[in-house]
């Protein structure tokens, strides 16, 4: 598999504004024809068919709005097709944000024509909401490549807790993005996490469990018979005394999964502040391992590795960042003490 790795000296804290590859985005133009298969559809569905880069929603707008004609005439999303129909579109993209752009420092891994790749750091919260207007991933995103306005959620196609560090991909176009939310859909994006638990494990499996809203805490997610389907599987990197290094790998994508499911399985990851329980300092540690853990504000989860098929290219493609300062700052007091 050809891939792309994280050099940690290449990371650039590069700064927005930067000249983009590709220039916002403003029209699309498109000549094409009915597949004959279509012959007996209607319109909107024919087009579907010959367009899967856009969505429903984006396409109806261009019928309702006329832009998709043939031989000069609009046609409705009800008309019958008979396939091999010349069509001809020309319409504007609307933006799709109203989030303000912000020039503010990106960790960018990799780019290209159709992708983004983002170191974010622990603290940076990734929309916009109640609580934080500004200074967010996407304020950032669209300060760096004002053409991702034009990218449904500014291009991006996951997201990671404000406290949660790593890597996020972000689609540069309406097609990467729409061909990314399939693959994530379709569990063809890998997303491996760094996390250092509460507890000593004896070894890795699968967490096969739902996860819906906590009935009382509303800003919490818990397991629930009437949840949504969530596996996460981990394995076991490095022991301590009284924690544990796991790589997980999500299968999906909930709110909070990976901290959810370790702390119901009694393994919480250290410094949840929302599913970690009172902070725990092991009976004989070393002083400096007191410090680490009293001093670790957030869960000490980081996004580490991600893998996918390029949506332009269909090359396999995998980056990795390395761990951030303050949990190997953490691993390094574990060991200490370990040793």
């Amino acid at each position: 598999m050809a891939s792309r790795r994280l050099n940690p000296r290449s990371i650039a804290n590069l700064p927005a504004g930067l000249p983009t590859a590709a220039p916002p985005l403003e029209f699309r133009a498109h000549e094409l024809e009915l597949p004959a298969e279509t012959a007996g559809l209607r319109f909107d569905q024919a087009l579907a068919r010959a367009l899967p880069q856009y969505s429903r929603a984006q396409l109806k707008s261009w019928i309702d709005s006329g832009a998709a004609r043939s031989q000069g005439r609009a046609l409705r999303g009800k008309d019958r097709v008979l396939g091999g129909e010349r069509v001809r579109i020309r319409a504007q993209l609307p933006s799709r944000t109203e989030v303000g752009a912000e020039t503010l420092p990106l960790s960018v891994v990799f780019r290209d024509r159709a992708l983004l790749v983002i170191d974010k750091p622990a603290g940076m919260v990734v929309h916009p909401g109640a609580g934080n207007p500004r200074h967010t991933l996407q304020n950032a995103l669209l300060g760096l490549d004002p053409g991702l306005a034009l990218v449904p959620r500014a291009g991006l196609v996951h997201r990671l807790d404000k406290d949660t560090s790593g890597l996020l991909v972000v689609a540069r176009t309406p097609e990467a993005h729409t061909a990314l939310v399939a693959a994530l859909a379709a569990r063809q994006i890998s997303r491996q996490y760094l996390a250092v638990c509460t507890g000593v494990m004896t070894g890795g499996g699968t967490i096969d469990e739902p996860i819906g809203r906590h009935r009382a805490q509303r800003l919490k997610m818990a397991v629930r018979r009437d949840g949504r389907p969530a596996v996460t599987h981990y394995r076991v990197l490095e022991r301590f005394r009284a924690h544990t290094l796991v790589r997980a790998e999500l299968e999906s994508g909930r709110t909070h999964q990976i901290r959810v499911h370790l702390a119901h399985i009694g393994f919480p990851v250290v410094g949840d502040p929302l599913y970690g329980g009172r902070r725990r300092v092991p009976a004989g540690c070393t002083a400096a391992l007191a410090a680490a853990l009293g001093a670790f504000r957030r869960q000490a989860l980081h996004a580490e590795r991600l893998a996918l098929t390029h949506p332009v290219t269909g090359r396999k493609m995998e980056w990795q960042a390395p761990l951030p300062k303050d949990m190997r700052g953490l691993l390094a007091a574990l060991e200490q003490d370990a040793a």
